[in-house]
């Protein structure tokens, strides 16, 4: 297998490994040694993004993101955030690979294992006692004059909100083809059982449980009291239309990737075919989280 870097081409003989890293991380510089160390230790040649790259100042070895599912890598080691596994997880979404997804952060729903089990987490993987926990995927696709735009596969959610200017929007829900609600709001999220814990939580939306087969619509900021979250099935197809649309109000997939939005335009959310696999060290993660993070059963 040829790994083409910018100015390099290398042979890789060995079983690859894919690391992508969040920036502005200090402590990289020394977590990255240690990991690609261990990985060679273990028998596996390391990939690095351009990222993980710049903090060994291996840069002309860096392979973009995109590009690093080309190279059949057996695992993808996420170092950083929700916002450094959820991009890893759109790059691999149409593979199989296992992506462990590594918290350096302080919150992080999504990456489960802290710094202190990224090896032993290895080790579990390696042995075939790891854990990997399945997510389903969401596609979603931009509608423009009756044409397909865009299309995207999230695996948190989609927004639509507003931009600088303090209007609110005005949206119609379709189900399937039938008319749901018209409301005014400062925007809509459509969110996997993945991301339920994400946008929709701090919009009063509910918790699912990753392996429920279904998503949830929120309004933002509704003008309209009656309006509530809807858990719908996921093999339903959500349309939401912008009637009225404030200047850059944008359409936002999970929070890295983003479209300007013009009057008309409907955004259509299904179930997509696509899943992605998250190395665990144990199960029932979720619980974990959230009572480490949010603070459940305290008083």
């Amino acid at each position: 297998m040829l790994l083409q870097g910018a100015g390099a081409v290398t042979l890789l003989s060995m079983p690859i490994a894919a690391i992508i890293s969040k920036p502005q991380k200090p402590e990289l510089e020394t977590i990255l040694p240690e990991l690609l160390s261990w990985l060679e230790g273990h028998g596996y040649q390391s990939v690095l993004d351009p990222e993980s790259a710049a903090y060994l100042d291996r840069t002309n070895e860096a392979v973009d993101r995109p590009e690093m599912p080309a190279l059949s890598p057996e695992i993808v080691i996420s170092l950083g955030g929700d916002g450094t596994l959820l991009s890893a997880a759109r790059a691999f979404a149409y593979t199989e690979t296992p992506i462990l997804g590594v918290n350096l952060g302080s919150l992080g729903f999504l990456t489960e294992v802290p710094l202190t089990d990224l090896y032993e987490t290895l080790d579990a993987w390696r042995a075939g006692t790891g854990v990997i926990d399945v997510r389903s995927l969401m596609y979603t696709e931009l509608v423009r004059d009756g044409l397909p735009f865009r299309r995207w596969d999230a695996l948190n959610d989609v927004v639509i909100s507003k931009g600088a200017i303090a209007r609110m929007g005005a949206f119609t829900i379709e189900l399937d083809g039938q008319f749901v609600a018209e409301f005014r709001a400062d925007g809509v999220i459509v969110a996997t059982p993945t991301g339920s814990t994400a946008y929709t939580l701090a919009a009063n939306g509910p918790i699912l449980m990753p392996s429920v087969d279904a998503m949830v619509l929120t309004a933002i900021c509704p003008h309209l009291l009656t309006i509530r979250p809807i858990v719908v099935p996921g093999s339903s197809e959500i349309t939401v239309t912008v009637d009225v649309v404030p200047h850059e109000t944008y359409l936002t997939v999970d929070g890295q990737e983003a479209v300007e939005l013009q009057l008309g335009d409907s955004v259509h959310c299904r179930r997509s075919e696509l899943r992605v696999k998250l190395l665990r060290l144990h199960r029932n993660g979720l619980f974990n989280v959230l009572r480490s993070k949010l603070s459940w059963g305290e008083r």
